[in-house]
């Protein structure tokens, strides 16, 4: 249980778990309560942790894909090319590039002024929700947005496409059906929970202001930041 890749999913658990308490005690407070109401401050808070948590799974996901790599087509190698120390920098710089994407996401949607009416049509203060109260020009939030969403969610995507292809490419070499199978396995529930969570991660992040759709968005946003959360847990117990 100390390999590197159960340490990570230690860390994607801490993740899930925080990532649901972000947003679903509030939501629930506003299904009991009839005035519904978050402070500013808040809002604020919610939006940055939210996003910090969701960039570190981006980029955690990414880190997976690199210990799949390394176990299937470097097995000889893998002690000395996932030595904790070097887990421990890839941690570090995962938590380092979600909290500054975060930041800057957080600060260029709040210094926008906002007039009113201050209602937001979701379930908690997300990006896209927040920009459509703005009584101003979002362009430039709009392109900010697409290069954050193509750095943070794009990118490491095609680190993990890259990653399946060349253990793909080993995987046929083995002679063996069984180790074959074996080595499929190794990376069915990683590929799973990667599907669920960058498909509506995408959608949400990677599209001009002008695409804005509450309703198709609440319903994005609850499926990556509840049934992801409440799926992964269960893909990788059976694998388990």
């Amino acid at each position: 249980l100390h390999q590197p890749m159960f340490n990570f999913l230690s860390i994607l658990s801490l993740v899930d778990m925080s990532y649901v308490t972000t947003t679903m005690p509030q939501m629930l407070v506003n299904m009991v309560c009839p005035r519904m109401t978050i402070s500013w401050g808040a809002c604020v808070a919610q939006m940055f942790i939210f996003l910090v948590l969701g960039i570190a799974e981006c980029v955690l996901y990414t880190v997976m894909a690199y210990d799949r790599y390394v176990a299937i087509c470097f097995p000889l190698h893998y002690t000395l090319l996932m030595s904790r120390p070097v887990c421990i920098k890839m941690v570090t710089v995962c938590w380092s590039i979600s909290i500054a994407g975060a930041l800057i996401y957080t600060v260029f949607t709040m210094r926008l002024p906002y007039c009113g009416p201050h209602k937001i049509n979701h379930f908690f203060c997300e990006v896209p929700a927040v920009l459509k109260l703005a009584c101003a020009d979002t362009s430039i939030n709009d392109q900010l947005g697409f290069i954050l969403g193509f750095i943070l969610i794009f990118v490491p995507l095609s680190l993990i496409l890259a990653s399946y292809i060349l253990i793909f490419i080993s995987i046929l070499r083995i002679r063996s059906s069984q180790g074959r199978f074996k080595s499929f396995s190794t990376c069915a529930s990683h590929v799973t929970v990667v599907t669920m969570f960058y498909g509506p991660g995408m959608i949400m992040y990677m599209r001009p202001g002008s695409w804005y759709n509450p309703e198709r968005d609440k319903k994005l946003a609850l499926f990556y930041d509840v049934v992801s959360a409440f799926l992964n847990p269960v893909v990788y117990r059976m694998k388990t």
